[in-house]
This record gives structure tokens, C-alpha cells and sequence, in this order.
């Protein structure tokens, strides 16, 4: 049986700006109801990429299909653009009530008056905007905004949804609960969508494949597991949250498991490195033990470095604790944990990881640009 085709798909699409290259597109395809994120640095291009998933940039080269027929005129675009939903960080909302704004497009497409009550109801409570249907949209908070914003464009019931940074500058609890809508409303309903996102927290939890870019392109792309623990560049680690990069050199290997050099201290890992090569030494910050008794012979850990603690700042529910260990290294530690080992400024403490928790990358194979 022949699969159906994907849901929109850029093939071979590149877009200049004032004459330079802002995006180079290959491929790539989103099927029905897959959810994709895109992280990247600003400037990366992945507005761009939206936009033209869109059909609102002409692009200099390259084709949009959408269920795979091409679309090439503006009539097709608009036939396409009327089964996508975009929404931006910053809510633009009429000067009308909650309901208001979360009927007017549905007014738009002159449906009638009862199926746009009914489809207004569940939008307000499945976004838990009930209770501020009659209040004027002037009158309410960012988050509640944000709400208006995703309940406005989903009640639509778009095939595709893109958004843009859409829970951005807002509070960790008033994230929380946007996200947790969303997510439950996308799975619901198999709506496709790609999240522009600099969260790899928020793009692990919501997201069927990760996108990462780099200059208008696509540099790795995958499941969510393995772009997170297996970037394929300097660049992607850092980008999906490998807070300690460390630049070393392999002294000794043997089936798989190396030893690297990093400022004068042995690093064990798993690679296939050999030595002499100059690696990339990936560690994530939760994959890092804070202890102040040195554990080397109740841990199974092959690197214990004593360490003293530069700097604390906290991350969410989790605090961030910066090490000199004579390198630099990134630990994540519950708020208990900070308090029990009383992990001020200056503490000395001891560092471990598992050898299989460092992510090894050849800086020979780190090259600029890999995607799927």
C-alpha cells in the first residue's frame, strides 16, 4: 500500500534577502500530526523557515507541496494557508472580548452562528478561558493572552500549526500550564505542528523530531533522544543544552572506550576516537553527581575530579552549579540536594560521571551541516 504523501514539504528551497542566502532547504517533510521543533541561535533562520512552510516568502529556488501537490500560484498558497494556523510570541488580539477574539475567525469563513457558538465553548475550556469569555482582551495578563492566542487559532481546527516562540518571557508555572494545554489539544486532535523554541527541555517534551539550524540550514535533525544526546557538532550540543564542551585529546583507546586529556586530567568516555584525535567532550549538566565526600570506591563512576564551586544561579525547580574541577563543568542539583551539601561559593566538593554520559565528538567529523 502506498503511504500518503506528507502534509507539507520543502523541497530544495533556497530564499535570499537583500541578496544574501537566509535559508537552504533540501528537504524536509512533516507528516500528519507529527510535532517538530526547531532550535537554533538567532538569526538561524528559522522564522524564515516558518514563513515559507507558510507560502509568504517567495522563495529563489525550490518547491512547497502541500499533500503532495505543488503549490504554485498565490491561489494555491491561500487554498494551503487556509488549513495552517501561525501564532507569534507576542499575541496580536483584537479590540473585542476573549470570545471575541476567539470567534473572529471562525465569522471570517461565515459559518453558521450555532456551530460557531459550540466551536468558541470547547476552544474557551479547553483552554480554561471560560470564566474571561466577556473580558476585554486589553484587560488581560500575558499568559492570558497567550491562551486567547493558541484557543483563536486552534478552534480553526488548522491541519498545521506553527508557532513562534509562543511561551516565551513568560513565568514558569504560566508556561507550564500553557504548554500542558497545547500538548493535550495537538494530541488530541492530530495536528500537525513546528515550534520554534530555545528551550531543549520544552522541544524533548512536546516534539516527535528535532530540527536544529544553523545559518538557514538544517544541521542535524532526528528524534527528540538522539539529537539531544548525540549532537553531531560543537555547535548542536550547545544548542540542545551540553552546558560543559570540553576540548581534549585522545591519549589511549581500545574497544570503544577512550581516555582524552583535558587540561591535564584524564577523562574516560565512550567512542570511536583513536588516539592522537582531538575530541569534543559533551557532558549534560543532570548527568553530573555533586557529593562533598569523595565517593571513588562506593561509585561506579570512572571520573571523580574534587572541585571547587565558582558560581550557583537557579534554572526552573533545579539550580545550576558551576565547577572549576581545573576545567569547567555544569551540574544541575535539586534544591534539596543545594541545601544539604551547602553548596555556596568556594565549596569544595567532588564532581562524577559515568563514562557513558560523555557524548564524544571527533572535531575531524563535527562538520557544518548534517540533516535527515
Amino acid at each position: 500500500m502506498t503511504p500518503p504523501p506528507p502534509l507539507v514539504e520543502l523541497r530544495g528551497v533556497r530564499v535570499d534577502r537583500g541578496g544574501v542566502r537566509v535559508l537552504d532547504v533540501p528537504a524536509l517533510a512533516i507528516a500528519e500530526g507529527e510535532l517538530v521543533a526547531l532550535l537554533g541561535p538567532n538569526g538561524s533562520g528559522k522564522t524564515t523557515l516558518l514563513l515559507s512552510l507558510m507560502g509568504l516568502l517567495p522563495p529563489a529556488e525550490g518547491r512547497l507541496l502541500w499533500r503532495g501537490a505543488e503549490v504554485a500560484t498565490e491561489r494555491d498558497a491561500l487554498a494551503a494557508r487556509r488549513r495552517m494556523a501561525m501564532i507569534l510570541q507576542e499575541p496580536l488580539l483584537f479590540d473585542d472580548t476573549v470570545a471575541g477574539n476567539v470567534a473572529a475567525g471562525l465569522r471570517l469563513r461565515r459559518l453558521p452562528r450555532a456551530e460557531v457558538r459550540e466551536r468558541v465553548a470547547a476552544a474557551l475550556q479547553r483552554f480554561e478561558l471560560a470564566a474571561l469569555a466577556r473580558r476585554s482582551a486589553r484587560a488581560l495578563s500575558g499568559g492570558e493572552a497567550r491562551r486567547v492566542s493558541l484557543a483563536r487559532a486552534l478552534v480553526l481546527e488548522p491541519e498545521l500549526v506553527l508557532l513562534d516562540e509562543p511561551f516565551a518571557n513568560l513565568d514558569a508555572r504560566t508556561r507550564e500550564a500553557i504548554t500542558d494545554g497545547l500538548e493535550r489539544t495537538l494530541r488530541e486532535t492530530r495536528t500537525a505542528a513546528v515550534l520554534v523554541t530555545h528551550d531543549a527541555t520544552e522541544a524533548l517534551r512536546l516534539s516527535d523530531r528535532i530540527a536544529v539550524m544553523h545559518r538557514g540550514q538544517i544541521v542535524q535533525s532526528g528524534p527528540p533522544a538522539a539529537v539531544l544526546n548525540e549532537p553531531v557538532s560543537e555547535l548542536v550540543a550547545s544548542t540542545v543544552g551540553m552546558e560543559t564542551i570540553l576540548e581534549g585529546v585522545v591519549s589511549r583507546s581500545a574497544g570503544g572506550e577512550l581516555v582524552a586529556t583535558v587540561a591535564g586530567r584524564e577523562v574516560h568516555a565512550l567512542g570511536d576516537a583513536a588516539a592522537g584525535d582531538a575530541v569534543y567532550l559533551c557532558i549534560r549538566p543532570e548527568n553530573v553527581t555533586v557529593e562533598r565526600i569523595d565517593p571513588r570506591g562506593s561509585s561506579s563512576a570512572r571520573n571523580v575530579f574534587p572541585a571547587t564551586v565558582s558560581a550557583t544561579s537557579p534554572v526552573g525547580p533545579y539550580l545550576k552549579v558551576k565547577l572549576d574541577c581545573g576545567f569547567p563543568l555544569v551540574a544541575s542539583v535539586t534544591g534539596e540536594s543545594f541545601a544539604a551539601l551547602e553548596l555556596a561559593r568556594g565549596r569544595t566538593v567532588y564532581a562524577s560521571v559515568k563514562a557513558t554520559a560523555i557524548h564524544v565528538i571527533r572535531k575531524a567529523d563535527a562538520t557544518p551541516a548534517r540533516s535527515r
